[in-house]
């Protein structure tokens, strides 16, 4: 997926604004970052709960991998964008959306299944 169809996707969310932070690009919903954007490298940083991260990480640690150090501990993980197969990235995404969306917009996106989970 190219960077401006990455950013498409991630402002698609609903309330998802875009914001620099440092010297990336951030996309937030309700002043939280659930996506940092560093288009010189090609990697986007995505906060997924522990147990989302190592579900993802488990596809293929070249590719998906925490961020090492202590935000990786914290779920941020990196993406990176020359190798990931689109729909994988648009779950990852979507995913970290949901981590940090407020519960009302993150329903929005991902309703629960019949068993109330997401």
């Amino acid at each position: 997926m190219d960077i401006p169809s990455l950013r498409n996707l991630a402002l698609s969310f609903p309330e998802a604004v875009e914001q620099p932070h440092f010297e990336k690009t951030s996309f937030r919903v309700a002043k939280k970052i659930f996506a940092t954007l560093d288009v010189k490298k090609e990697l986007l940083c995505v906060k997924l709960s522990e147990i989302d991260q190592n579900v993802f990480c488990l596809f293929d640690k070249a590719i998906i991998y925490p961020v090492p150090n202590k935000w990786g501990l914290q779920g941020y993980t990196f993406v990176d964008l020359k190798t990931v197969a689109d729909e994988m990235l648009v779950d990852v995404l979507t995913t970290g959306y949901c981590q940090v969306a407020p519960k009302k917009f993150a329903l929005l996106v991902r309703p629960p299944d019949a068993d109330g989970e997401f």
